[in-house]
């Protein structure tokens, strides 16, 4: 793990205040077990005051970014015990309360006196004395090397977050590409005499440069016009391999084209009949964004998916944007167009939309030499230019110099991660700095709703308790739109109700998750079997027609996961799941926080599903459950978060 804080500082925070919990205490002080929560608490406030300075000296020093991994391994493991904790005062709670709902004097009972069935409490806490153990002899493990690491004691200085202020115009005016809009206009209107009724035409270039931005501008240039039909996919090759079938970019072409068009599974002569008359005497063009997937086989499944736009007048054009020429030529591309830097000028002009949200650089004071440094770090990268300006929009000039001497800029280039974004994430405000971490789990390109994703981290726990009357949602809001608003996420091109996240920024989001997050797509090795990650606590993946034992079988190898989120795309309807999953794995993922099952053609659930008392999120939209179990109502916590469930259900 290259950054060693993380997100340990606010984590640490939120285990000391539960630990701290005088209802908790109250709940367990006749098991002695608070006395052992106070050390623990005592513990893990020593660890936070040394987290400043080991998040410093991790970047040379292997054993202490060990010893930070140990410890964000632990709090999880923690965290999870002490949830069981406030579960179970919850069920007593409830229990106590259907005992006697009339009584006036509920109130005034202390906590510790409600417990409903003694037995059931002392089998409880004969299950979580081990775990209170082993907790008890890794956290000495941790004191007794922290001691060895020459650590000191000078807490951690939290920078005042302020709050940026707000524009009409998210993503800014695109600056510096006319001449490269000509060129790419000028390729699309003119015949290249191809052998097909279609051109392929390639527009290449670096991560961060711009390239969907910059098709995104031709695509609704006026020239357009030219077409009857315009079509934007967002493509990902690398995600689907031998799944990326004709079916479903036929399916994706309809739907773009026709938003009313039926979602059933048909079978492929007859979505194809269907695209047929679509596309008939028609000019269209298409655009694949990001695509990267130059294995050998691209070719080959390039050559099967093409056989889609033989239909239409002839003067088609397809446009592949891509960071690998070889890509754009595999597919056909005849011409491609590359994509190159902009120049200082350009860049700063971006950098200044960003940073202060004005395009008159005369009104800006004298910057003397901040901006050559600030142009020599961007390298000519509108994303990093866009990026930076908005670390620099909260800061007062006189920081800057500071920020341009961190010691991140001198890490080696890991997995591509730009050292200004490392930079750009070591700036949030810690509790920030947890949700845009739990990010990992979307897949690049994946378009999210705004309240999804903040639904998902007031289950995960990582909104703050509002105080007073405000909800949590709004608080959430808050979150999504601080980060929003430093472009760790940007609207959609294709849907302006959702969300995406750039490529790097993904990139830089499961950097910092680590071992925490795991994609299924992305964890794939030579025998095509799942590298799990034994602390892995969240994950997603991409669903299939139908998701069988020999892919989710993983699952079962995950002991602590918090998150099992499939996610669609829009254009399936009906998904299957294996039952083994439902009958078998699910039942021991016990410390589920977030279980979606949403799209899955299913038509029960087993009782077992009663037993994931840590359950805050269930998400069963656009299934085919015709009941829930009865088991379902012992899930006290959906008391305390709203969530998504049974919608639009059948």
């Amino acid at each position: 793990m290259a950054v060693g804080e993380i997100f340990l500082t606010e984590f640490v925070q939120v285990l000391i205040q539960k630990l701290t919990s005088r209802e908790l205490l109250n709940f367990v002080r006749r098991e002695s077990v608070h006395e052992k929560l106070k050390k623990w608490s005592t513990t893990f406030s020593m660890i936070k005051a040394m987290l400043s300075d080991a998040e410093e000296k991790q970047l040379t020093s292997e054993v202490v970014k060990h010893w930070l991994d140990d410890i964000k391994n632990l709090a999880y493991d923690v965290e999870d015990v002490l949830d069981k904790f406030f579960a179970e005062l919850l069920r007593c709670k409830i229990e106590n309360l259907h005992r006697d709902s009339t009584s006036k004097v509920w109130g005034l009972i202390p906590t510790c006196c409600t417990i409903s069935s003694p037995a059931a409490f002392g089998l409880f806490m004969l299950k979580m004395n081990s775990e209170i153990k082993e907790i008890t002899g890794r956290l000495e493990d941790i004191t007794e090397r922290k001691n060895k690491l020459g650590l000191n004691d000078i807490g951690r200085f939290e920078i005042e977050w302020k709050r940026p202020p707000s524009s009409s115009l998210p993503d800014g005016q695109v600056i510096g590409r006319d001449e490269d809009k000509k060129k790419i206009v000028q390729l699309l209107l003119t015949d290249q005499q191809s052998n097909l009724n279609f051109d392929v035409v390639g527009i290449v270039g670096m991560a961060g440069v711009g390239k969907t931005t910059h098709a995104g501008l031709v695509f609704h240039d006026d020239a357009m016009k030219y077409f009857d039909i315009k079509v934007w996919i967002w493509v990902i090759l690398q995600y689907v391999s031998d799944d990326f079938d004709s079916m479903r970019l036929t399916k994706a072409i309809l739907k773009s084209i026709n938003s009313s068009e039926s979602e059933n599974n048909d079978d492929f002569s007859n979505l194809q009949e269907r695209l047929s008359k679509a596309l008939a005497d028609k000019k269209f063009l298409i655009v694949l964004d990001d695509v990267w997937n130059s294995k050998n086989d691209l070719h080959d499944l390039w050559v099967k998916v093409r056989c889609l736009f033989r239909f239409g007048a002839p003067g088609n054009k397809i446009v592949v944007t891509t960071r690998e020429v070889n890509v754009a030529k595999l597919m056909g591309a005849i011409q491609h167009h590359n994509l190159e830097c902009v120049s200082d000028d350009d860049c700063w002009q971006v950098f200044v939309q960003h940073a202060f949200f004005i395009r008159n650089t005369s009104e800006l004071p004298n910057l003397g030499s901040v901006r050559d440094k600030i142009l020599a770090k961007c390298n000519g990268l509108p994303l990093a230019a866009r990026s930076f300006g908005g670390l620099f929009l909260c800061k007062e000039i006189n920081e800057w110099e500071d920020i341009l001497k961190n010691k991140l800029w001198t890490l080696s280039d890991h997995n591509n991660i730009l050292p200004m974004l490392r930079l750009k994430y070591y700036h949030l405000p810690t509790h920030l700095k947890r949700c845009f971490s739990y990010c990992a789990i979307l897949p690049e390109d994946y378009e999210f709703e705004e309240k999804q994703l903040i639904l998902l981290w007031m289950a995960e726990g990582l909104i703050h308790q509002p105080e007073g009357t405000r909800h949590m949602e709004d608080l959430g809001k808050e979150y999504f739109r601080e980060l929003l608003s430093r472009s760790f996420f940007h609207k959609s091109r294709k849907n302006e109700s959702k969300y995406v996240m750039h490529d790097l920024m993904n990139d830089l989001a499961q950097w910092v998750a680590g071992e925490t997050c795991f994609r299924l797509e992305d964890k794939q090795d030579g025998d095509n079997q799942c590298r799990i990650f034994e602390k892995a606590r969240h994950s997603s993946y991409i669903t299939a027609g139908c998701d069988g034992i020999q892919r989710l079988e993983a699952f079962s190898k995950v002991k602590h996961l918090r998150t099992f989120l499939p996610l669609g795309q829009s254009y399936y309807e009906r998904k299957h799941i294996a039952s083994y999953f439902t009958l078998q794995i699910l039942p021991k993922l016990q410390y589920l926080r977030v279980l979606s099952l949403n799209g899955y053609h299913i038509t029960e659930l087993p009782d077992s599903v009663g037993e994931l008392k840590l359950l805050r999120y269930l998400d069963l939209s656009y299934t085919h459950l015709r009941s829930l179990p009865e088991s379902i109502g012992s899930l006290y916590n959906f008391a305390d978060i709203v969530v998504r469930m049974l919608h639009k259900s059948t």
